[in-house]
């Protein structure tokens, strides 16, 4: 069974920064793309970044490009995001995602609140 948990997210100040985690499992990670979605109040979830199996390359909302970035752990099954410069409009749950055999995995998802 595919198993994504989001863990990390909390309350930070503008300016701030935050790490998130996604632990995986059930799946072999090392060979498949990783995403993060986020879904503020009263908005859709859209997607926020994704890397390649190798962690080479990396995908970015326009929002977010320059102040986030995506990374992987293949040895931990791990997929990292890295918040920096936060702004309250960041402010959202965030979901990790995987695509296998065209279907969405999602986990749970962690609050990140962005607030001074």
């Amino acid at each position: 069974q595919v198993q994504l948990a989001e863990s990390g997210g909390g309350l930070v100040q503008p300016g701030g920064s935050l790490r998130l985690s996604c632990a995986a499992s059930g799946f072999t990670f090392s060979s498949i793309p990783m995403s993060w979605y986020r879904q503020g109040p009263g908005k859709e979830r859209e997607l926020v970044a994704s890397i390649s199996p190798g962690g080479v390359i990396t995908n970015y909302v326009e929002s977010v490009e320059g102040r986030f970035a995506i990374s992987r752990d293949n040895d931990k099954n791990t997929v990292y995001l890295q918040m920096n410069r936060v702004k309250p409009e960041d402010t959202a749950v965030y979901y990790c995602n995987v695509r296998r055999d065209s279907y969405n995995y999602w986990g749970q998802g962690t609050q990140v609140t962005v607030s001074s």
